[in-house]
Order: C-alpha cells, then sequence, then structure tokens
C-alpha cells in the first residue's frame, strides 16, 4: 500500500521497496506457487483447488506478517503496510480476470480517512513525503517510547477535592519535539493503529492508576479515551477485564470516555458494551456533550454515568448568554437524569464560578491544572490547601452578582 505514495516523492525508493517485498515473498513461498505482478504495486497468489480455505488464509496472514518487517533503505527505515484479500474462484461463470479486477479493487478501500497534512507553502510531493515520515514515525512510536502520558485533574467542588485525572497520549518525537494529538490522532485513526495505541494507553492508565493506590490515593478514578476502531472489537469487554486484572485494578478506578458521535455510531454495540463495563463497576462518560445533533437520543438509549460539556459552551459562559442558556440547561438535565455533570476547558476563574453559581460542581481545564506527568499529578492531588484557594470564591461577589441577577 505505501508504494504509490513513496513514488509520488520518491520513484527509486518506491521501486526499491517493492523490489525488496517481492525478494522477500519469492523466498518465502514454496517452488510449487505460482505467483505473479498484476498490478503496479500487486502481487497474486494461486494456491489452487488442493489448498482449502483456512489453510489459505493462514499462509496469507504469515506472508502479511513477514513482509511487514522493517525495510533499510540507507538511513531510511521504512515499515511497509501490506494488505492482503483472499478469493475464492465464484461458480457463478465470472472470469478470472473480473474476479481478480474486483480483488484488486477492493484493496484500494482504505480503513479510515486520509486525514492531509495542511500546510499553504510545500508542495504536494513534499507534504506527501512529510505524511509518509510522520507516518513510519507513528508505528514505531511505541517501540522506541516516544509515548508518554500526561494527567488532567477532575475537580469535585462539591467535595473540595481531586476525583481523578483524565489521562491524555502525548508524542514526543526526536527531531520534531511534541506533536500535537490533533495532528497524530487523525493519521492513527487513518492507519488502523487506534487499537493497537488504545490498548497501550489502557495499560499505561490502568498502570499509573495502581501507582495512585499503593501511594495511599485510594479514591481516584482514571478516565481513558476509547475511539470509534475500539468500540468496533467484540472483544472490547474482554480486553478491559484483562488489562483491569493485569495491574490488579478495581474496576471502579477506570472511567472510559468515548465522544457523543462514537457512542451513537452503533448504538446497539455501544448499549451491550456499556452494560456490561458497567456491571462489572467501569464508569462511563459522554464527551463533548451538545455538539451532537443526537444528545437527547444518546440519553434515552445508552446508559453511563458522566456528561462533559463541550468547552465550546465553557468557554466565555460568562459573558455569553447562549452558552450560559446551554450550560444551564445541561446541568438541569443531568440533575433530572442522575448523572454527574462536568465542565471542561476552564480556563478563567470567572467561568468556573458562573458555572459553580448555576449548579455545575465537576470540572476540568486549565484553571486548575494543565495535565501533567505522574508524580506532578499526585503532588496536585495531594496538595489539598492549593485547590482550596482555587475554589474559593469570595463571599461578597458572589453575593453582588447574586443582587445583579435578582434586579435584572
Amino acid at each position: 500500500m505505501d508504494f504509490d505514495r513513496l513514488c509520488a516523492f520518491d520513484p527509486g525508493l518506491g521501486e526499491r521497496l517493492l523490489l525488496t517485498i517481492v525478494d522477500r515473498l519469492t523466498r518465502m513461498l514454496p517452488d510449487e506457487r505460482l505467483i505473479a505482478h498484476v498490478d503496479r504495486a500487486s502481487v497474486a497468489i494461486w494456491f489452487g483447488p488442493d489448498v482449502v480455505e483456512e489453510a489459505a488464509q493462514t499462509e496469507l496472514d504469515v506472508l502479511r506478517y513477514a513482509l511487514g518487517d522493517v525495510v533499510i533503505d540507507g538511513d531510511r527505515e521504512i515499515l511497509p503496510e501490506i494488505r492482503v484479500r483472499q478469493a475464492r474462484m465464484p461458480a457463478d461463470g465470472v472470469n478470472a480476470q473480473a474476479m481478480l479486477s474486483r480483488t484488486l479493487a477492493s484493496l484500494t478501500v482504505q480503513p479510515g480517512a486520509v486525514v492531509a497534512v495542511a500546510s499553504p507553502v510545500l508542495d504536494p510531493a513534499t507534504l506527501a513525503s512529510e505524511r509518509y515520515a510522520l507516518e513510519q514515525d507513528l508505528r514505531q512510536a511505541i517501540a522506541r517510547g516516544e509515548l508518554e502520558m500526561r494527567y488532567q485533574p477532575l475537580i469535585d467542588a462539591g467535595e473540595g477535592r481531586v476525583s481523578g485525572a483524565e489521562s491524555l497520549i502525548r508524542w514526543f518525537h526526536p527531531t520534531l519535539g511534541q506533536v500535537s494529538p490533533s495532528r497524530f490522532v487523525p493519521v492513527m485513526e487513518a492507519m488502523g493503529l487506534a487499537h493497537e495505541i488504545g490498548m497501550w494507553t489502557l495499560n499505561a492508565a490502568a498502570r499509573e492508576a495502581r501507582s495512585w493506590q499503593a501511594q495511599g490515593l485510594d479514591a481516584l478514578r482514571v478516565a481513558v479515551n476509547v475511539s470509534g476502531h475500539q468500540l468496533d472489537r467484540d472483544d472490547m469487554a474482554a480486553l478491559v477485564a484483562r488489562t483491569l486484572a493485569r495491574h490488579s485494578l478495581g474496576a471502579a478506578a477506570l472511567e472510559i470516555e468515548l465522544t457523543e458521535s462514537v457512542a451513537m455510531s452503533d448504538g446497539t454495540r455501544a448499549t451491550q458494551l456499556f452494560d456490561v463495563l458497567r456491571a462489572a463497576g467501569v464508569r462511563i462518560a459522554i464527551d463533548d456533550f451538545g455538539t451532537g445533533y443526537s444528545s437527547f437520543s444518546t440519553l434515552r438509549t445508552l446508559a453511563f454515568d458522566k456528561i462533559k460539556i463541550d468547552r465550546e459552551f465553557v468557554t466565555n459562559v460568562d459573558t455569553l448568554r447562549d452558552s450560559q442558556a446551554i450550560c444551564q440547561s445541561i446541568v438541569a438535565l443531568g440533575r433530572g437524569l442522575g448523572i454527574r455533570v462536568l465542565a471542561e476547558g476552564v480556563e478563567r476563574r470567572a467561568e468556573y464560578e458562573w458555572l459553580l453559581r448555576h449548579g455545575c460542581t465537576h470540572f476540568q481545564g486549565y484553571y486548575f491544572s494543565p495535565p501533567l506527568k505522574g508524580a506532578e499529578f499526585v503532588a496536585f492531588a495531594r496538595d489539598s490547601a492549593g485547590l482550596a484557594k482555587l475554589l474559593a470564591i469570595d463571599p461578597y461577589a458572589m453575593r453582588d452578582r447574586i443582587t445583579e441577577r435578582l434586579t435584572a
């Protein structure tokens, strides 16, 4: 799958990669296998009528794994993207050429949307080269130890304490520095790495939460974001259970976050997953609530424990009447349904004070703290005096504001 994109900025490299792959393939196949170069970057293997489908699929899986091993070209390391399809010759009269064409067409269907790297200056060849390099680096980021977790405190103003943290992945590239999640997460999704990196994130967060407990912070909960690709897996609930068991972490210490659009993409599957997770004690939170058209439908069809008001409505809520109306409605809705409501993206004291006065008691944002390393988060969670100062509201200022509202 790399060939055409490599040729867009370095035809020689694309050709060398293809030749290396073909050389590996021919050396791995038995002599009796027929192999043909059928398209620019595609080869076909004919198994014949004596090989059962299961055996052919097993052989293809082994080939795909082996062909995806790193290729060294000068000082460049490339992890080829290999895509495989198995096709049976149909009995409905379709000729061999038509079957081959259909199979080749199926290989071009991408598993996710390809997001272009935006730049008004660079030419298309340079953009293609940069995008490809970013993909290659991301595929190796876990092995190289370039991914790290940060933890942004979740604040319970009603109890005056830190109730947990949202785990946020960060990529520290050796030459690019910190790569913004807005840049690498779409690439991760498009490349089909969401599950692999998502499981790494879940394990890292569970390991960190277990360390909090070992340090006496038993009441904290860690929130982990789940993508739509992870939600599509039938074994997601089992993977969560195994992760908790691996780290000796109780289910009550874990909260799964997913956006409203992801939750509604497959309502039946999400409902089943939520039921299993919540029955085990895992909490479920809906992120970016209010940005989708199906919010009220979500409330009726999915059982979850927390709504996170999107930062779009939190920013300058103390001055914007439309945001105020939306936030008040969500807070009232959560209260009526018995669901916690958290305002995310709180960056100013005035935003926090307005939300608190109108019934919101759970917060997250830079006003309280940026995302922190594990040890920094522990120190923040222990600093009850520092948090008390952030939570304190001037009673005289509060009285004046209430008087203003009553007068208005």
